[in-house]
């Protein structure tokens, strides 16, 4: 299989609806990654770093979570497990859950599986683990299990608007 990171960025009118308007974010925040498509699904930390052939610690996962009320998007290492009591204390939260796919859906705009750090209907609320800070090039979700794209960690922290906290 061709290495994915050298191909060329998928023309806007190519992507699928909810890459576009991550991709749209993504010119909005002035950075220079493009979304690239996939032959198979990244829709896991594991699976996108085999098809990237990269650390599974340089793949942003985006876990959408609820908390007192609102939705709350982490965007962690796929090497690290959020955990959730820790990091409700450390940011004064009442409870952290897993939001289901409902909530995911409404709040994002997108499915689990291919959730990107922008491109949602709203902002929302984020946290960024700092662990990605260790990686010279991150790779996110791109707003459906098929796409993808590279970031760097403070284009990320910039794109999200996001906090950077300990997430583990």
């Amino acid at each position: 299989m061709a290495d994915p990171r050298s191909q060329t960025e998928v023309p806007e009118t190519v992507l699928p609806p909810r890459s576009r308007l991550v991709q749209e974010a993504l010119d909005r925040a002035g950075i220079a990654g493009s979304i690239i498509a996939l032959p198979d699904s990244a829709a896991t930390a594991p699976l996108a770093a085999a098809a990237l052939d990269v650390e599974v610690g340089a793949i942003a996962n985006s876990l959408v979570f609820w908390s007192d009320g609102a939705p709350l998007l982490v965007m962690t290492s796929g090497a690290h497990r959020v955990d959730t009591k820790a990091l409700a204390q450390r940011l004064g939260r009442h409870e952290i859950r897993r939001a289901t796919p409902d909530q995911v859906r409404d709040a994002t705009g997108q499915a689990i599986g291919g959730v990107a750090p922008a491109g949602h209907p709203q902002p929302v609320t984020t946290i960024v683990d700092r662990a990605l800070a260790q990686h010279p090039q991150i790779w996110a979700a791109g707003g459906t299990p098929h796409t993808v794209f590279p970031v760097t960690f403070a284009e990320l922290v910039h794109l999200t608007r996001g906090t950077v906290e300990k997430v583990d």
